[in-house]
């Protein structure tokens, strides 16, 4: 097949635009790794928790798990109702009855809880975060707290990283436990005899294997709901030179760019979300 010239120029250029789409993604991926970094790094500074951010980091944490925490709760509890009532009456009709705990356990506490949880948290607590965060950062807020001596990274992004990390984490925990209790009252009822069956079959699936898991899972969830839409709002446009930590460049965006930049740092974020899901799974049963 011969190629003319006009084909090769196409060609060519289809080829300068993958490579420039390459390396805007390994730019941004870069730069989220060094947010990430940083990030840590103030969350292990004892300074980071002195009295001056005190105040906005517990603020942050109320407002970030405060009704969400009930909301999540009342609506993960109806959903796990629902949820085991289908796979328990499934397992009984085929006669897997002895099968049905173990599968409640695992589709709906090692799998779906911690998920919901983590896009959950994105879409009412991180993403919102983020968009205030280039609010203030297209507006000149943070130039003018790295003026005043203050670092805009410590001040404004770790509280928020902290409180979407910390409502990740306290979702899943109180959600599983709720999910645990009702699959114990939708199989056995309030008879206490079935819990050395019920503690035994649960103890099986939550081997330390699949513990550390669900430990590293959920913790890989809480940390990509919380510094990508914050990398995003910080870096996304940033023309070079400044040092992150101290302040980044002022970036007016109109409603059309805010959009695009919001939509650009939801899909960055699902798509990690979902390769920490897929990893987990091949880990899991592969």
């Amino acid at each position: 097949m011969m190629f003319t010239r006009p084909h090769l120029n196409a060609l060519l250029s289809s080829l300068r635009g993958l490579n420039l789409l390459a390396l805007r993604w390994l730019a941004r991926a870069w730069r989220t790794l060094q947010f990430a970094a940083m990030i840590l790094s103030l969350a292990l500074t004892p300074s980071s928790y002195g009295r001056a951010n005190r105040l906005p980091m517990v603020s942050q944490i109320a407002n970030g798990t405060g009704m969400n925490v009930l909301w999540f709760t009342v609506l993960c509890a109806l959903v796990s109702l629902i949820l085991i009532r289908i796979v328990v009456v499934t397992a009984f009709s085929y006669g897997l009855s002895k099968f049905a705990l173990e599968m409640v356990v695992r589709v709906l506490v090692l799998e779906l809880i911690p998920l919901t949880a983590a896009v959950f948290v994105a879409l009412r607590c991180t993403l919102p975060d983020g968009l205030e965060l280039a609010d203030m950062r297209s507006r000149g807020d943070l130039q003018q707290l790295a003026r005043a001596g203050i670092d805009p990274v410590q001040r404004e992004a770790l509280p928020r990283v902290m409180a979407g990390i910390f409502s990740v984490l306290l979702l899943v925990a109180v959600s599983c436990v709720t999910a645990l209790f009702l699959a114990y009252l939708t199989i056995y009822g309030f008879s206490p005899w079935g819990f050395t069956g019920y503690t035994r079959v649960v103890g099986q699936v939550f081997s330390p294997e699949v513990s550390i898991i669900l430990i590293f899972k959920t913790l890989g969830f809480s940390l990509a709901v919380s510094i990508i839409p914050m990398a995003s709002a910080l870096y996304e446009k940033a023309q070079s030179g400044l040092v992150p930590s101290v302040a980044p460049f002022v970036v007016p965006m109109h409603g059309r760019a805010k959009a695009a930049r919001e939509l650009a740092s939801m899909v960055r974020l699902f798509s990690v979300i979902l390769l920490i899901e897929i990893l987990s799974l091949m880990v899991n049963y592969y």
